[in-house]
């Protein structure tokens, strides 16, 4: 137990927030049905638990290097099971929304110190292997989640995908209680809370932004002004990061090409790969007429190599630089969304499966490496700042990719449809227009859309993909992204004194 319990305790918390990320696609037609959602509902849904973990996470990880890293994790545990708790009584959409980001902030809490709590207690070979460990369980819960959810939706009913973290969320608080060391970073850091606020407001107005285009056009007043303050937001937050002593992300790293790439990649990747998920579950349940454990089984393709990638990748592609597997694989990702393209009235689920295997492999290729090449572009004692800007990132990419191809999604269907029809049907009540459209026509515009959802997704991989191949190269030192097992060794410098990850 004092061996590896700490491991198991962390690893209970990591799969319950990773979980969370893709538990809930296959159950949005039943929340949408059972809550009297609509779409801008369903995509806030997902976004909101997304976007609090991206907009939080730094700031979290640097509150835990002061305040206690056991005591924050412990705190994000509590805070995430009252808001399962709280997801799983919605009487309404707002309920299940505010419920949602509550959870991201507990999530956040939680996900900013697994890493550095890991490496305060393990070292050597023990720590390759917790590291492995963890992995392996983060992979597990993105395989695990679209079933489970599936499952959990068919039978109980949808409110159970959250009140299943109940009894996972006391094993994990009191195991961590038990086994867990307190841990805390150098002495004399401050926590930028300036910066964490500001880079909040950002993160939320170019979303809110994304998600208003979709149902107000992109020149609305509305939608214009949510990226004004986005803009005056980031303009802050680069003000803020430039003074403070210790800032959550060194505006100066973005001048080296290297890292933009990498970061650039991390929200590409994220957003493409799984942005379209959540519109293409929709279209099976509700146009297909698939339940949502059939539904879930049809993203296994993708989950299931791509774990198996990932897992023979750090072997087989040993001292490949991390600039041609993670730009390998984005373009991959382009391609299998492409291949995605083709959906007509006739289309079925077995049309799917040649993209997924194909965005699974190309997820395979980049999750390993990516963290390691944006720890690999910076100097060793910027290495916690650069993991917990990636994983960042990474969801920030997805919760604005849900947006973005939503609105694509909805546009794309108003070419036939009326706007409020189109919104209707994106959201999952296509039983209300069968009447005045028909069947097939809804079949038709939904593959349109989801086509052109598809299209925009390889279009932003492949630009990624692209654009990491030329910039992410090693410096004149020598150093840089090189290979795709770099995270191992990130974690024995000290990552966990720092890390932000």
């Amino acid at each position: 137990m004092r061996t590896w319990g700490p491991l198991t305790a962390v690893c209970l918390g990591t799969f319950m927030l990773l979980l969370d990320v893709t538990i809930a696609v296959v159950a949005l037609p039943d929340m949408a049905h059972g809550l009297h959602a609509s779409l801008s509902d369903l995509q806030w849904v997902m976004d909101g638990y997304a976007l609090a973990l991206a907009a939080l996470l730094l700031g979290l990880g640097a509150a835990a290097d002061v305040l206690g890293r056991r005591r924050v994790h412990v705190v994000g545990v509590v805070l995430f099971a009252v808001a399962s708790a709280l997801c799983g009584l919605a009487t309404g959409p707002e309920m299940l929304i505010a419920s949602r980001a509550l959870q991201g902030i507990g999530g956040a809490a939680m996900f900013a110190t697994t890493l550095p709590l890991l490496g305060s207690v393990y070292q050597g070979r023990q720590r390759s292997a917790a590291l492995g460990v963890w992995g392996a369980v983060s992979g597990a819960a993105a395989a695990v989640g679209p079933v489970l959810g599936g499952l959990l939706t068919d039978g109980p009913g949808w409110r159970w995908i959250f009140w299943v973290n109940l009894p996972v969320s006391v094993a994990a608080v009191w195991l961590t209680l038990r086994v867990v060391p307190e841990s805390r970073g150098a002495s004399g850091r401050r926590v930028d809370w300036a910066g964490t606020v500001v880079f909040a407001v950002f993160a939320g107005a170019v979303t809110y932004g994304a998600v208003r285009a979709g149902s107000h056009g992109w020149t609305a007043a509305g939608t214009l002004a949510s990226f004004a303050v986005a803009a005056l937001a980031l303009v802050c937050f680069v003000v803020v990061e430039r003074r403070v002593a210790d800032p959550l992300i060194d505006p100066r790293l973005f001048l080296r090409p290297a890292f933009s790439g990498v970061m650039l990649g991390a929200m590409a990747f994220n957003g493409a790969a799984f942005g379209v998920l959540v519109y293409t579950s929709i279209w099976l349940q509700t146009l297909l007429g698939m339940s949502p454990v059939r539904g879930g089984l049809v993203f296994l393709w993708m989950s299931l190599v791509s774990f198996v990638v990932a897992a023979a990748g750090g072997r087989l592609l040993h001292g490949v630089p991390a600039r041609f597997t993670i730009g390998g694989g984005l373009l991959l990702v382009a391609v299998g969304q492409f291949c995605m393209a083709f959906l007509d009235a006739s289309s079925s689920a077995s049309d799917l499966v040649p993209g997924l295997i194909l965005v699974g492999v190309g997820t395979g290729l980049v999750s390993p490496g990516i963290a390691g090449a944006a720890l690999a572009a910076v100097p060793p004692e910027r290495a916690g700042m650069a993991g917990g800007a990636v994983n960042t990132f990474r969801q920030l990419g997805y919760a604005l990719a849900i947006a973005l191809f939503g609105t694509v999604l909805t546009s794309r269907m108003a070419d036939t449809l009326p706007h409020d029809a189109a919104q209707g049907l994106a959201g999952g009540a296509a039983g209300a227009l069968r009447g005045p459209f028909g069947d097939r026509t809804l079949h038709t515009v939904f593959a349109e859309g989801l086509n052109a959802a598809a299209v925009t997704a390889g279009v932003v991989a492949a630009v990624a993909g692209v654009l990491v191949l030329l910039v992410v190269r090693p410096d004149r030192a020598g150093r840089g992204p090189a290979a795709p097992q770099a995270p191992a060794p990130a974690a024995t410098r000290e990552q966990a004194a720092g890390s932000r990850s």
